[in-house]
């Protein structure tokens, strides 16, 4: 098998070869598969189960966390993070500014509907019927790379309410709203990314819509370390 040549391929990249739209839409596909790789399933599968047959049947960190244990949660939370972080990290990194400027759109709508596409891909998972998580460690990924400074508004404000309350749901949804406020605090200018943040705030809110159901009915599951419910939230 051929060894990738990095070198030739940042030639190509220099001479413009990533500015064209069939290139441009070749990545936002990879994103969006790498988004949809469905690591909270393969822990399951590596544990001899379905994890969607468990807990509250999501795939996400949470579900893994209650179902497989600390361990496995927390590797299932580090690596949905990643494949959003890691993608756009990789792309700033090889668009120098000749490249973003040769772009037939603007680089920020670019760069930001490849995030986008990261945290689409978890939730609607191509590799599991077009069905995932609810996006929130994704979405963290995503706007570490992009909007630092309103991860950590919606972190202090996930953390605050996990705190008081022990749902993890509120938790998540009280972040996902926040998320576009603060973007708009820290990143005025970013007209795309403020737009972004409002559609993911309000996709969190659909995600989780069982999870209000379920607040209504007085049938949520707290988050207790030795809770044994088999409702979980991620």
């Amino acid at each position: 098998m051929a060894n990738f040549d990095l070198t030739a391929f940042l030639s190509l990249a220099q001479g413009g070869s990533l500015s064209s739209w069939p290139m441009i839409a070749g990545i936002w596909v990879i994103c969006f598969l790498i988004g949809g790789i469905p690591f909270g399933f393969v822990a399951g599968k590596l544990n001899g189960m379905d994890i969607r047959t468990k807990g509250s049947g999501n795939i996400g960190a949470t579900n893994v966390f209650r179902t497989l244990g600390k361990g496995w949660g927390i590797t299932v939370f580090v690596f949905d993070f990643l494949k959003a972080y890691m993608p756009l990290m990789v792309i700033q990194w090889l668009f120098d500014p000749s490249i973003r400027d040769s772009l037939p759109l603007p680089y920020d709508l670019f760069l930001l509907i490849a995030g986008v596409l990261t945290v689409l891909g978890h939730n609607y998972s191509p590799f599991l019927g077009f069905k995932g998580g609810k996006g929130m460690a994704t979405s963290a990924g995503f706007l570490l790379a992009l909007v630092p400074w309103s991860l950590l508004i919606c972190f202090s404000t996930w953390l605050l309410l996990f705190l008081t309350t022990r749902y993890v749901s509120i938790a998540s949804i009280a972040a996902g709203l926040v998320l576009p406020i603060a973007t708009f605090i820290f990143y005025p200018d970013q007209y795309w990314m403020i737009g972004a943040t409002v559609f993911l705030g309000l996709m969190s809110v659909w995600r989780h819509r069982s999870n209000i159901q379920r607040l209504m009915n007085g049938t949520e599951a707290k988050f207790e370390k030795k809770s044994k419910s088999k409702e979980a939230v991620s």
